[in-house]
């Protein structure tokens, strides 16, 4: 009977555990045993454990090689800090509080600085216990500098992780696939439901939950910012390109204005997948909007078929043309967002600027805005920052307070085992309470056992540490516990003489920590991002309601103010922006809650932060269309469209998981006749914009069902993660139906 293969998963830790062992070993033992400096191998064993172990850095071997050798700097100033901190308890406590908030908090730049946060926090937990011992800090900084510098040889050379594939490459390819599929449909070529399936799977495929987490660009810097934005574009060319492939029919044979921007489409993208590739210079957006300057000038006139009627294109034409220019749009801010995310750009000129705010301030002010943006109790980084420092100062007072002799193990467990929900929490807790003690059990037979026999702990901590760093990552947090007290026995009774006590401590020290973990999450946020995202949503949804209802009423024409209709729309568009922010932040940490699994049928949030970048996508784009005012009939329709469409979103709101059927009313035949040439084109990219908009806003029940047969944009948009700051969304597309 063949042998299953070892899933993947169960290789990378039994990889990483083998670093990190060799990396623990090398620097304890000759620190221990040749140098006689128990301080030393003390710390160099936890800096390779909790940079090696309990800090998930991402990436191949250099990768992680690089993010330990910038944490260690930090991690050297945290064990100063603690050590000089431990002098009492209530300075120890202060600075729990002061440096688990800080420390947590900088996740919010991005997947490498989140990835190193807990082991951050366990340099300066390890240093703040007493004994007081400022004689002791040179030995602790040695200590962290090996373990350190060891674990980045390790990473380099020991079994070193492959590199993970850069999302640069994500987008060249998709780019590639759109190029192909825009050239194909300007040659004429009809393609079906395969050839559409095989772009949206493509553009599944640059979300960043697909992509591996040290690719995601989801850092704070103008280079993660464009890659972001230009696989978000990438993604609504795609999207447009499979509808037109799943309607072969729509689109009308031989014309040649569509004909060449779909030209114009595929040479962009193939040129920037280049760009991306390193293989040419990275070009900018110019030409294709060049050629989307001079389509608009026609795109009201008739192909001369005998569809067009009375001098008129007809309304399938209409439809179509609306879909060439929309991926044209979304081309062009792939283009444009790529030219500032790895050419240097600090401009998008004929691009709303809005669009590419982060492209002319400097590092630090983007970094800044990042940090500002999450300063408010509706952010979750913000909220687990709140709740991991909350967590470590009572646990740190705690054991002051009880003078407990192993107290921090109880600071241990805090960190190690506090989860972002109340329900979560106490599902791990019991598993690691059940593994602590089965492991204190087993650690008190080996201490008995081997009585004060040293070399006995010195062989034990070896393979104790290889099963436990692989096992306990895949096995769940029993084992991890479990099997972690043994190494914690094995480690310590080669420091001092050997107590079958030093178990009891143990297993005592880490249900205080779980204790205390579990109150701070019942009391802080117990719902974790569960609650906050349908807040979030509901939030979303009410201010999106009045910037999709301002952008048609000014793209129409309506009558009114145009001053007092223009500052209303900006400040709609900057509340929408804002809460998008906090939406996508709280789905991302939704999406990654321990022990979360989708549920059939539940609510698609990620289709209602699609909504909502689509409605500011058409509110960059609408009203900057000039086709002159449209006639009161079709002004009426619009503003009965818009008004049915708001409706449904204040409902969606009141009840954001509940199933809403959005039904605006489509643009009526007889608008069609009445309305002049040249406003027939802006009136077809309202209708289409508020149809995808109703297609998103009904998706979000989960249900599948979607007004008018029309099917849900559920995986365009743009994915969380991004934490676009004022103007950052990603946006683009003319008539904004890109997705």
């Amino acid at each position: 009977m063949p042998k299953r293969p070892l899933s993947p998963g169960r290789v990378r830790a039994a990889r990483q555990s083998a670093r990190v062992t060799v990396a623990s070993a090398a620097g304890f033992y000759p620190a221990l045993y040749w140098l006689d400096r128990p301080i030393v191998a003390i710390y160099a064993l936890f800096a390779a454990i909790s940079l090696g172990v309990l800090s998930p850095v991402p990436g191949g071997g250099r990768d992680r090689a690089r993010t330990v050798l910038f944490a260690l700097p930090v991690a050297m100033a945290l064990t100063g800090l603690g050590t000089a901190l431990a002098v009492t308890t209530g300075s120890a406590v202060a600075g729990t509080l002061v440096v688990g908030f800080t420390v947590s908090f900088a996740a919010a730049y991005g997947p490498a600085p989140a990835s190193v946060v807990p082991g951050l926090l366990l340099f300066y937990v390890l240093a703040c216990f007493p004994p007081y011992a400022p004689d002791a800090l040179p030995q602790r900084l040695l200590g962290v500098l090996a373990g350190g510098v060891l674990l980045v040889v390790c990473e380099l050379l020991v079994l070193p992780a492959p590199p993970s594939q850069p999302y640069r490459a994500r987008v060249a390819a998709a780019l590639d696939l759109a190029a192909a599929a825009a050239l194909a449909a300007a040659q004429g070529h009809r393609h079906g439901p395969e050839a559409a399936r095989d772009l949206r799977r493509a553009g599944l495929a640059l979300r960043l939950s697909q992509a591996p987490p040290a690719s995601r660009p989801t850092g704070a810097g103008r280079t993660a910012r464009g890659l972001a934005q230009a696989g978000a574009a990438t993604r609504r060319v795609l999207d447009q390109l499979a509808r037109m492939a799943e309607r072969p029919e729509s689109a009308p044979v031989g014309d040649p204005p569509s004909e060449a921007l779909l030209r114009g489409v595929a040479a962009g993208c193939a040129a920037t997948a280049g760009a991306l590739r390193g293989a040419r210079a990275v070009p900018g957006p110019e030409a294709l909007e060049e050629m989307a300057a001079d389509f608009i000038a026609v795109r009201g006139r008739p192909s001369g078929t005998r569809a067009d009627m009375d001098g008129r294109p007809s309304p399938r034409l209409l439809s179509h043309r609306s879909g060439v220019l929309t991926a044209a749009a979304s081309a062009m801010t792939a283009q444009a967002a790529v030219a500032v995310a790895i050419g240097g750009r600090r401009t998008a000129p004929g691009l709303p600027h809005d669009q590419f705010w982060y492209a002319e301030p400097p590092v630090r002010r983007l970094l800044a805005l990042r940090l500002t943006g999450n300063l408010t109790l509706r952010s979750v980084l913000f909220q687990n920052a709140v709740r991991t420092a909350l967590g470590l100062g009572a646990a740190r007072l705690v054991a002051g307070a009880l003078d407990l002799s192993h107290g921090f193990w109880v600071l241990l467990a805090v960190l190690t085992l506090g989860r972002t929900t109340a329900g979560a929490t106490w599902s791990t807790v019991r598993s690691a309470a059940l593994g602590t003690l089965v492991g204190s059990l087993a650690a008190g037979v080996l201490l008995f056992e081997a009585g004060g026999a040293v070399d006995v702990y010195a062989v034990v901590l070896v393979p104790a540490m290889f099963v436990a760093f692989s096992v306990g990552p895949i096995a769940g947090p029993a084992w991890a516990q479990g099997l972690f007290t043994l190494v914690v026995a094995a480690a310590f009774s080669q420091l001092a003489p050997p107590d079958w006590r030093l178990a009891e401590a143990r297993l005592l020290d880490v249900l205080t920590g779980c204790a205390i973990g579990l109150v701070c999450g019942v009391l802080a946020w117990p719902a974790g991002a569960r609650g906050e995202v349908r807040r979030s949503v509901a939030d979303l949804l009410r201010a999106v309601a009045p910037l999709v209802r301002l952008t048609v009423v000014a793209a129409v024409g309506a009558p009114g103010d145009p001053e007092t209709r223009r500052v209303a729309a900006e400040e709609a568009l900057r509340l929408t922006r804002h809460r998008l922010r906090i939406a996508e932040a709280a789905y991302a940490q939704y999406r990654t809650e321990g022990g979360r699994h989708p549920v059939e049928g539940g609510p698609d949030w990620h289709v209602a932060l699609n909504c909502a970048s689509h409605a500011v996508v058409g509110s960059h784009w609408l009203p900057r269309q000039e086709y002159g005012p449209a006639p009161p009939d079709a002004v009426r329709w619009a503003r009965d469209a818009v008004g049915q469409l708001t409706a449904a979103m204040d409902r969606a709101a009141a009840l954001p998981s509940g199933a809403v059927r959005a039904r605006p009313a489509p643009l009526p035949p007889e608008v069609v006749s009445t309305s002049p040439g040249p406003v027939l084109p802006m009136l077809v990219d309202i209708d289409g914009w508020l149809q995808t908009l109703a297609a998103d806003l009904t998706a979000i029940a989960g249900d599948g069902n979607v007004p008018d047969g029309r099917p849900p944009v559920a995986d365009a948009g743009s994915e969380t993660g991004d934490g676009a700051e004022p103007g950052g969304r990603q946006g683009s597309g003319a008539a904004s139906r890109a997705g």
